[in-house]
């Protein structure tokens, strides 16, 4: 004997619609809509229970053949798959007119220029090989003696592979297919006739120590000046470090918000965005049919089943927006002093803290918030980016985690740029001037999550 925790197909389904975002909720929605029958957007004006025509459709021959009809429909709809009403498809085809083309990959981008290029067969093909086996940032791995023997290309030798990457070069970017950023600053240091020994023993020989920002070492190396590094430096900083950065990439998604929050007399509404989420009911004209299919027979067991599966739909998505309202509420009375100062006013707020406020568990906030927006007056944010850790101060209040990271930022951004803060020192800095008690691998950490470089590389010469 054992006790377990068993889950019905329902409950998965109402946990996996209470994780979808709005715009595919929309989806989820629009294909069940096609799949059930017995489902329907509810329309204006509508009232439950209004199908005069199909209660006085007492003739057992008619309700014979509208059965068959929802058969065939059902039948079809697992066949050729999912299809809308002519006024649904109207707006797909709109939305598909209206959404941007996506972007092209880099090997699509610069395929496309080369079939504009006069190249011989041979060199095209090379060519065509090379750019297949780019990596993201335009740089190439395979040595050339490599791509010889592995393009398929009859005759290819290392001197026509070459002449591929040549003729790449000239067409595309000087430094495409480098093999690394030295040989792909040296590149550029070629193409733009740049004779300069200095900016050629960087690239050659102090690429790491201009990653540290170790500026005397290169000047007592080269034996220049500091003031003759800056300025090599100014000259590199002007190369791409990706030459195929500025072809192919991915579109941004665009981010919609699935929680408004709005400012009104003096006080903040919370309120969903419903009008990507359609009202759903039940098909008046379908309930009748339950009633006047004759017992005993298949007609009655498909459209129960429907019926069934419609109901659960629409009683989880129900489910799903009255839980997000729930949860969205209770997290902006806490981060009421956000919505009116902003991050400064953020407080530390955990999931645990709003469950047992809502009556739900833990794992239902996490998954009514994950890949949730809200449109506040402070900008567009992601629900989870409400819940934070938090440090007491001196004076026994509470800082957030995004408060304290926002005062470190403004710190690093006031500070002497030819003597830079360290760590202990913004640690000293947020004791002194906001009674914030943090240690200093404490700043490290929310430094290095602000993507702030270190003291030492802050340092401007």
């Amino acid at each position: 004997m054992e006790q377990r925790l068993l889950q019905s197909p329902q409950m998965i389904q109402a946990m996996q619609i209470l994780q979808l975002p709005s715009l595919d909720l929309a989806d989820r929605i629009e294909q069940e809509l096609n799949e059930n029958p017995l489902l329907e957007k509810a329309e204006l004006g509508y009232e439950e229970g209004g199908a005069e025509g199909a209660s006085e459709a007492g003739d057992g021959a008619l309700l014979d053949a509208r059965l068959d009809e929802l058969e065939r429909v059902d039948r079809e709809s697992w066949n050729r798959g999912p299809k809308g009403r002519v006024e649904d498809s109207d707006r797909k085809l709109e939305a598909l007119q209206n959404a941007p083309d996506s972007a092209l990959t880099l090997a699509e981008a610069i395929s496309a220029e080369l079939a504009f290029s006069d190249l011989d067969d041979a060199t095209r093909s090379v060519a065509q090989y090379i750019v297949n086996s780019l990596d993201a940032r335009g740089y190439l791995a395979a040595a050339p003696e490599e791509i010889a023997r592995d393009c398929g290309v009859p005759g290819a030798t290392v001197e026509s592979v070459a002449r591929a990457l040549a003729e790449l070069r000239h067409l595309i970017h000087p430094a495409i297919a480098a093999r690394d950023l030295r040989e792909c600053l040296l590149l550029q240091l070629e193409s733009h006739h740049f004779d300069d020994p200095l900016l050629r023993a960087i690239v050659e020989q102090h690429l790491d120590d201009v990653t540290t920002n170790r500026l005397p070492r290169i000047a007592k190396s080269t034996g220049r000046s500091l003031d003759d590094v800056v300025q090599a430096l100014e000259i590199l900083r002007s190369f791409q470090p990706n030459p195929g950065a500025s072809y192919g990439g991915e579109t941004a998604a665009a981010i919609m918000p699935d929680v408004v929050v709005e400012g009104l007399d003096g006080h903040f509404e919370v309120r969903l965005v419903r009008d990507r989420v359609p009202t759903l009911v039940l098909s008046p004209q379908y309930k009748e049919y339950l009633k006047l299919a004759k017992k005993g027979e298949g007609e009655r067991d498909w459209v129960r089943k429907r019926l069934e599966s419609a109901r659960w739909f629409i009683d989880a998505v129900q489910q799903r927006q009255s839980t997000l309202l729930q949860i969205s509420e209770r997290v902006f009375e806490h981060q009421r002093d956000f919505l009116e100062k902003g991050v400064r006013g953020l407080h530390p707020l955990r999931m645990q803290q709003v469950a047992d406020e809502v009556g739900v568990h833990i794992s239902t906030v996490s998954r009514a918030v994950s890949g949730k927006f809200a449109q506040t007056p402070h900008g567009t944010l992601p629900l989870k980016y409400f819940f934070t850790g938090g440090t007491e101060t001196e004076d026994g209040e509470v800082e957030a985690q995004a408060s304290i990271q926002l005062r470190i930022k403004e710190l690093v951004e006031k500070e002497d740029r030819h003597n830079p803060l360290s760590d202990d020192q913004i640690a000293a800095a947020l004791s002194e001037q906001h009674k914030i008690q943090i240690a200093r691998r404490t700043v490290t950490k929310y430094r290095k999550a602000l993507s702030i470089p270190s003291s030492t590389q802050r340092k401007q010469f």
